[in-house]
């Protein structure tokens, strides 16, 4: 099911923090949202825009964030274990202490992306991932698919 732009708006200016844990929020735009500590473990992202959104914090925990926009996003802190990131955009967003165990960065650019602290144990990527100048992706624990 796909939330409308009313219904979004709705769900979105509910008690903090919020509660999405298993929505299909596929292509909702989410830009500039402010959805730090939300619970959206599970959540179903997929071509969302989440660009410049602040997700400090927040469980993201199995989340599909496939072909996602998240653009200068802060992800401070965030738990992304298990994650989708194949194909994401994230460029300059901020991943400092944000934990992705065993997500899966895919075609990823992280050219630009703050890493500072990010747990990446068991983190699957591919030779079309691309890294910060000087980072060692398997001395943070993450692994090299063929």
């Amino acid at each position: 099911m796909q939330f409308t732009q009313d219904e979004l708006a709705a769900l979105l200016s509910g008690p903090k923090p919020l509660q999405l844990t298993g929505l299909d929020l596929t292509k909702a735009d989410l830009r500039n949202t402010d959805l730090s500590k939300a619970n959206l473990s599970g959540a179903n992202l997929n071509l969302a825009d989440l660009s410049e959104a602040r997700l400090r914090y927040a469980d993201l925990s199995n989340v599909n964030l496939e072909d996602a926009k998240l653009s200068r996003a802060n992800f401070h802190g965030a738990v992304m274990n298990q994650a989708n990131l194949t194909d994401a955009v994230l460029d300059f967003a901020d991943l400092s202490g944000a934990k992705l165990n065993k997500a899966c960065l895919d075609y990823v650019n992280l050219t630009e992306t703050n890493l500072s602290g990010v747990e990446l144990n068991g983190a699957k990527y591919n030779s079309a991932t691309v890294w910060p100048a000087g980072f060692d992706p398997v001395a943070a624990g993450a692994i090299l698919e063929g």
